[in-house]
């Protein structure tokens, strides 16, 4: 299989996949998702000689740069915004949560934000997008026994954040088999699946 064909094979079988993955992480931001996915594929086809024979981690790995890119670029949107003295709350974006914002499992959310980013990608790699540890190695660019670290490490300090929120009504599940809640699905998705080799 020549190189063209072995990138629209990926894209094929694994466009939506990598769609899910952006949209997880772009929360609420549509527009933005197509964009990335966008580059993602578009870095792909410039790399198709690298394509593995499994792309899907490395897919994820192209989509972790191209996210850091849009956080890079938000960050400096946000800065301009603020030397103009042009905030969300001037233009009446400010969100304010309704009495049903405490939902079911928000405290397991909570507990994930306040760890670090690479602690979050590590879990939500094993959680949303089901990945085994060499495929997260794959993804984040790292040997499999670095990644079973990272992945071990980033669990215990989940744990220890959820001890600490669990909700007075419901205990905390803190053993190893502890997952997080799945995400909200992209508006128009089917629902997530394991998607190694089907689109």
């Amino acid at each position: 299989m020549s190189n063209d064909e072995t990138f629209a094979a990926a894209y094929r079988e694994h466009y939506w996949a990598v769609s899910r993955y952006v949209a997880r992480r772009l929360d609420g931001r549509p527009d933005e998702v197509e964009e990335v996915v966008a580059d993602v594929f578009t870095v792909a086809w410039r790399r198709r000689g690298d394509l593995p024979a499994a792309p899907l981690p490395w897919l994820y790995g192209v989509a972790r740069n191209c996210l850091a890119n849009t956080v890079r670029g938000h960050g400096r949107r946000r800065r301009l915004l603020h030397r103009l003295g042009n905030d969300e709350t001037a233009h009446g974006r400010q969100v304010v949560d309704g009495p049903g914002a405490d939902t079911p499992g928000a405290w397991v959310h909570e507990a994930l934000a306040r760890l670090s980013a690479a602690d979050q990608e590590v879990l939500r790699l094993t959680a949303w997008e089901e990945l085994a540890v060499d495929e997260v190695a794959v993804a984040l660019g790292c040997g499999t026994r670095a990644a079973a670290m990272r992945l071990h490490r980033a669990r215990h300090r989940l744990r220890a954040e959820l001890d600490q929120l669990g909700p007075t009504t419901t205990p905390a599940r803190t053993g190893a088999g502890a997952r997080l809640p799945a995400p909200a699905r992209p508006v128009g998705a089917t629902t997530p699946s394991k998607d190694h080799g089907h689109g």
